[in-house]
This record gives C-alpha cells, structure tokens and sequence, in this order.
C-alpha cells in the first residue's frame, strides 16, 4: 500500500511540474528568429534579444487563467491528499482529491485547445509548437490518470 501511495503521489508531482513548466517556461511555439509563450513574445532583431509581453487579446488571457487556475486546483489536490490521507476514514475514497484533481486537468486541455485553436491567428506559420506547449499536453493525462487514481482509491490501514 506504501508503495502505491508513493506512486501516486509520484504522478501527482510529476504532473504538477509539468504544469509549472509549462506555463512558466518561454517556448510554447518558436522559430528560428524567437520564441512566444503566454507571457511574452521574444524575437531577434539586429542580433539582439527583445522580448514584449503577449498580445491582449481575450483568448490568450483565457488560456493564462485556465493554466494558473490547473496549476492552483492541483496544488489544492496534493494538499487535500496528505489532509484526507490523515483524516479519512478506514475504507473511505480520496474523492475531493480526485475531483480537484480532474478539474485542473480539464483546465489545462481547455488551455491547450484554446491556445491550439487561436493560435493560427497571432502565430507565422513559420513557427512550430514548442516543447512547453507539448508538455502542457502530456501533463493533462497524467493530471487525468492520477485525479481517477484518487477516486478509485480506497484507505486502508
């Protein structure tokens, strides 16, 4: 039991790292003359290095608030885990944990898709989706494997 809490738990911190990366990391789309992510375009102009923040647009700021809000129900997951872990009774489910867990990944597919739909519209097509756009993608079904794990779990003794 030891060993699959462990395992779980794991997951849950893989998945939350995953999230951090990708919505803090600049490369979720890049090119040979720069890089953009939800926070800043940066390109380069002269052989210099310039970096402006990210258009306005209510898409974009859509995507920046369901990342956050992912990676802010996740870390209340993992918290509500090690609670309920403490506090559940013997034979009870982790079912707040899997549920807050399910949400932040819902949350980042959402971001992920609004970003993948609306992107065509701000981004050359020159450009090419970058690595944290892709791990923003791999972290939704980790996010989504680990949320079930947590409602099919069962505490034991």
């Amino acid at each position: 039991m030891l060993l699959l809490l462990l395992g779980i738990v794991l997951l849950h911190v893989a998945a939350l790292v995953l999230l951090f990366v990708s919505t803090i990391v600049s490369a979720w789309t890049s090119s040979d003359i720069g890089t953009s992510d939800l926070w800043t375009n940066c390109s380069i102009i002269n052989g210099g290095y310039r970096c402006d923040g990210a258009s306005t647009g209510e898409w974009i700021q859509a995507v920046q608030a369901l990342m956050i809000l992912s990676i802010i129900f996740s870390c209340l997951a993992l918290f509500l885990f090690f609670c309920q872990l403490f506090t559940l009774q013997k034979g009870g489910r982790f079912f707040i944990t899997g549920t807050f867990q399910i949400i932040a990944s819902l949350f980042v597919m959402s971001g992920a898709i609004i970003y993948t739909v609306m992107s065509p519209e701000w981004v050359p097509d020159t450009d090419e989706f970058g690595y944290s756009y892709i791990l923003a993608w791999v972290s939704f079904p980790m996010a989504l494997i680990s949320g079930l794990i947590y409602v099919i779990l069962r505490k034991r003794e």
